[in-house]
């Protein structure tokens, strides 16, 4: 089975898919997206996903594609690939128009969709960790709306990686730490959790929502909190938590030893948890 794409209503191969030049999400990033992962042929918190799709269209007043229309169309592409572990990204934009920055009401979103098998992180950056740097915050202050406006993203990523680091995490002119280029960000510090909480600076991650209940089952203390950068440097653990990141453990940042550089005893739980949770999930 060939990778597939969905546009407009319409399933073919990834190859046959194509857009207008004057799309709006290609001519000034307007649009927004979401990735949704599946395990063993289920589809993971879909329900989140849309939630939040749903919330970026809305911030961007976007005109409303009906929810049960999205979610009957992931779930045919879903269907028809075959993929027992897939990623499906979704992208809406504000549609078609001659190229002008303001924009008129009433017009007609571009729906697409792509579908591929997840490839896998390595199973040494689980066992043994991941690295990485802090880069100054140049993103847009509404970084909650899932936006492709992603070119801070892609930089900040690619300085990491060409420092031979496998991430990069964002930090504010004011020393606060914020996340990663496509993930949340956790500390561990005398055993209680510690994120950033909810504001226009970080995306409210769908794994993120799920460790902070996993953490609430198992009795885990999670404190929602600004923190800076020597916090960072001196916790006991440090991981960052992604739909294809899942749980992923950092133990080096800046070349300084995160704990005793090596993957910690609550980062190892709670991913082991997570893959419970969703190995557990029922079909949306």
């Amino acid at each position: 089975m060939p990778d597939l794409a969905y546009l407009n209503g319409k399933i073919m191969p990834i190859g046959k898919a194509t857009v207008p030049i004057e799309d709006r999400g290609y001519q000034f990033g307007d649009g927004i997206y979401e990735f949704v992962a599946s395990y063993a042929g289920r589809l993971f918190m879909l329900e989140e996903h849309l939630d939040r799709l749903e919330r970026s269209m809305g911030e961007l007043t976007f005109d409303a594609i009906a929810r049960e229309d999205i979610k009957k169309a992931i779930l045919e592409l879903f269907e028809q690939s075959g993929y027992p572990r897939a990623g499906i990204y979704i992208q809406i934009s504000r549609g078609v128009a001659p190229r002008n920055h303001a924009f008129s009401r009433g017009m007609s979103p571009q729906f697409v969709m792509t579908i591929r098998a997840v490839k896998e992180l390595p199973k040494s950056l689980r066992e043994n960790g991941a690295r990485a740097i802090t880069v100054k915050d140049l993103r847009w202050g509404r970084c909650d709306i899932k936006s492709v406006q992603l070119v801070p993203n892609c930089l900040a990523k690619q300085k990491a990686l060409d420092a031979g680091c496998d991430d990069a995490i964002f930090v504010s002119d004011q020393n606060v730490v914020r996340e990663g280029t496509s993930s949340n960000l956790f500390i561990v510090s005398d055993g209680r959790l510690i994120t950033h909480p909810l504001t226009h600076n970080i995306l409210p991650g769908i794994t993120r929502l799920a460790i902070l209940g996993i953490c609430h089952s198992a009795g885990i203390e999670v404190q929602e909190s600004f923190f800076g950068i020597e916090e960072l440097y001196g916790a006991d653990e440090v991981f960052l938590t992604g739909t294809i990141t899942e749980v992923l453990p950092i133990v080096r940042i800046d070349d300084k030893p995160i704990g005793d550089a090596a993957v910690g005893p609550i980062t190892r739980r709670l991913y082991a948890l997570l893959r419970e949770k969703a190995l557990a999930d029922t079909p949306a």
